[in-house]
């Protein structure tokens, strides 16, 4: 096991707004030295956190106590093709992943848009990808290991206590540390991409049409325009195209390099921000380009930013977007990033966003140093107005005393939670925001 001590580690998230400074930072290359080092943590009442690649935008892993990173337990540990499973070790990330499934003829039903996440921080937080007929990821989950605050090994599965499972597939970290994963995957396929752009309602429209239509589908609006970019992805047998220098210029250069770099310009001038946008909605790129499944779901992010998204009912969408799209014109908000919409496939997973139905997911994002007040507040009142579910790994300003409303499960998952982590280690101020009444009072959102 490497440990650093709290001189040697500052812990920052992937946007930088979140700064932790933990007095022990252990990076188990066992589970044995895990769980000795969680038996030691208990011993001396520490509260715990575990820490991926930080892509979670809320402090949901900060700590000034003991932070543990699961790089050492990254990789397959074992692959059964005929089955079409896999068992990964939680701290693998999912670019790497994608790579080594595929080199079993495996691949993962579906995947979000950024592939820099570790499994076990993706599904523990409900990160999903889009498509009406595909869940959440956690759902491709069918058992889990996690080692509780006490060294214990605890595995459910959907045979094997189902009702642990359904409280593990989305945690936050809040059980135990989710060790193993036994993935359900597909045989390894291609998609082929289809980018246009569109006017915003007549892209509402044809909504219902098209999220049928595709397995994949997705658009972004840009604020200050009527103007929406539409993804749809579907299965292919083309060989692979458009995925070389075009690609590489269309993403690395325009959607970072140049975006980037109008993004500052924004920062510094914020009346910028609604011409920025436009422009950007001229220029967005149409085109079709097929590959390998792993190699397609996601793209390069490198503009940090700041993220909230909501779960709100799939026919709810297009009025929520619309509220939203007249609240930014009428404030005249300073807002240059397209706004992100997709769709996810109900589920029973006690804290899925999408628990008991269909939902669109909307998210709202501000470039890195520029003020996220008024947007933040005024998007979210309105997600919540249209019964919305907030994102776990992005930013939101509800309480244990409002998301108990929003989940059906909600006191299921608190008993197995009290059954396995009794004594609170791995709640941090952040968490006992989320899950205890009369916890850290509620936060407003950060500057940057």
């Amino acid at each position: 096991m490497t440990t650093e001590t709290a001189k040697a580690r500052t812990w920052r998230n992937w946007s930088g707004a979140v700064v932790a400074h933990p007095s022990g930072f252990l990076r188990p290359e066992s589970v044995d030295a895990l769980k000795a080092a969680l038996r030691d943590a208990s011993a001396q009442a520490r509260t715990v956190r575990v820490v991926g690649s930080g892509h979670s935008f809320p402090p949901l892993c900060a700590t000034d106590e003991t932070m543990v990173s699961l790089e050492g337990l990254h990789g397959l540990e074992s692959v059964d093709a005929g089955a079409r499973e896999a068992v990964v070790w939680a701290g693998t990330n999912l670019r790497e992943l994608g790579t080594l499934l595929a080199s079993h003829g495996l691949a993962m039903e579906n995947l979000g848009d950024i592939n820099k996440q570790s499994l076990g921080g993706a599904l523990g937080t409900g990160t999903h990808g889009t498509g009406m007929g595909l869940g959440i990821l956690s759902t491709q989950a069918a058992a889990m290991t996690l080692v509780t605050a006490g060294g214990d090994e605890v595995t459910c599965s959907e045979d094997a206590s189902p009702e642990l499972l359904q409280a593990a597939r989305v945690s936050l970290g809040a059980l135990g540390v989710m060790t193993r994963v036994r993935l359900r995957l597909l045989p390894a396929y291609r998609l082929r991409l289809t980018r246009r752009n569109l006017g915003l309602e007549e892209c509402l429209a044809g909504l219902d049409e098209a999220r049928a239509r595709h397995r994949h589908y997705e658009f972004f609006w840009f604020p200050h325009s009527d103007r929406v970019m539409t993804k749809a992805m579907d299965l292919t047998d083309e060989p692979p195209h458009g995925v070389g220098v075009g690609r590489w210029f269309s993403e690395m250069v325009m959607e970072n390099a140049v975006f980037g770099a109008v993004s500052r310009a924004c920062r510094m001038r914020p009346a910028l921000c609604a011409p920025v946008s436009r422009l950007s909605a001229k220029l967005a790129s149409e085109g079709v380009l097929a590959g390998q499944s792993h190699t397609l779901f996601a793209t390069p992010r490198l503009v940090r930013f700041q993220e909230m998204e909501y779960a709100v009912p799939v026919e709810r969408g297009p009025d929520c977007l619309r509220e939203l799209s007249q609240y930014i014109t009428r404030e005249q908000l300073p807002v240059h990033f397209p706004v992100e919409y997709r769709f996810v496939r109900g589920d029973d997973v006690f804290l899925s966003p999408a628990h008991g139905g269909d939902r669109a997911f909307i998210a709202v994002h501000q470039y890195q140093g520029m003020p996220l007040e008024p947007y933040f507040s005024g998007a979210e009142a309105i997600f919540r107005n249209h019964g919305g579910r907030p994102h776990w790994g992005k930013l939101h300003t509800q309480t244990a005393a409002t998301l108990k409303h929003l989940y059906p499960r909600w006191d299921d998952f608190q008993r197995v939670r009290e059954q396995l982590d009794p004594e609170g280690r791995f709640l941090n101020p952040y968490l006992r925001r989320l899950f205890l009444e009369g916890g850290a009072k509620s936060a407003t959102h950060p500057r940057a």
